[in-house]
């Protein structure tokens, strides 16, 4: 009898943990992969995920390579993301940042010269449609000397188009003619109009109607908060950086003396058309990094 009554408690177990396992997928794939791999197993010997499953959860829809048509492939364990910011100059950090698993720079940053102080390793460099003439000033060094970094380029669909009316998008295919081994990604429209989607969910504003233009570091940490397990931002200032008292002026940019960081900050927080609102976004980035593994400093964020 009570081998009999263990048949139907054991069917309902069963039953139990299967709907169970549904409802994990849905919250979260990767946790569905991994106990699904290791599920009736025990032992150190079980593998979370096998090496394709691995592969395939690395891929990141939304970048396309320009040239092969192929998704982004990236993962990364420690992510060093290096701001343009003036902030980086004398901090001295080029060699922690260069022990990192990914090293992460924005638009036409460079390297040589300023290593001592961010580095010069190169693993991605995250572009907008608008410093693409900035890279082609330099093709050489950008698509050839450094020709293992991968480049992701956003821009909107009217730049981006692929039927011969997108401006920069033909820039970028004379780029991979010429330089074949160039890895260059491009967002795509969907990706586009998913970022803007994250900035109406965080701010509450309309990204058009506001007149806000989205800045390379919004599309940076997006990327890196799917791609990183760390995640470690260098010369970033926040969202009340520049309402302390003595805090630190310095150039826009830590290789273009001339412009200061937060007048710069400051007139396009206020423009009412066309800014990037560099100041929410920091407000925004400082909420993530309380549900993701984000560090902040040079300067030190108290979030």
């Amino acid at each position: 009898m009570s081998c009999l009554k263990r048949g139907p408690v054991l069917a309902v177990t069963s039953v139990s943990v299967f709907f169970f396992l549904i409802v994990l997928r849905l919250i979260n794939e990767v946790n569905f992969l991994k106990l699904l791999s290791c599920f009736g197993q025990s032992g150190s010997g079980c593998v979370p995920l096998s090496d394709i499953q691995r592969q395939s959860l690395a891929y990141r829809h939304g970048y396309v390579n320009i040239k092969t048509r192929e998704p982004l492939h990236l993962e990364c364990d420690l992510c060093a993301i290096v701001s343009s910011s003036g902030q980086m100059i004398g901090q001295k950090m080029g060699r922690e940042i260069d022990q990192s698993s990914c090293v992460w720079r924005m638009n036409n940053s460079p390297t040589k010269g300023y290593d001592e102080d961010v580095g010069a390793k190169t693993t991605i460099r995250v572009v907008s449609h608008t410093s693409v003439p900035l890279l082609l000033k330099n093709a050489e060094y950008f698509f050839k000397e450094t020709n293992s970094t991968v480049y992701v380029i956003w821009g909107p669909f009217r730049n981006m188009r692929e039927d011969g009316k997108g401006i920069v998008y033909n820039m970028l295919k004379r780029i991979v003619e010429k330089y074949r081994n160039a890895k260059i990604y491009i967002t795509t429209e969907e990706r586009m109009d998913y970022c803007d989607s994250i900035f109406k969910e965080e701010t509450g504003r309309d990204r058009v109607q506001s007149g806000s233009y989205l800045s390379t570091g919004w599309f940076t940490l997006i990327l890196a908060i799917e791609a990183c397990n760390r995640i470690h931002v260098y010369g970033m200032i926040n969202d009340t950086y520049c309402r302390t008292e003595g805090f630190r002026k310095v150039p826009y940019h830590y290789y273009e003396p001339g412009r200061y960081e937060c007048d710069e900050y400051l007139l396009h927080e206020n423009a009412p058309y066309g800014g990037h609102r560099f100041i929410t976004e920091k407000r925004v980035f400082a909420k993530w990094s309380k549900l993701h593994n984000i560090t902040f400093t040079h300067p030190d964020w108290t979030v």
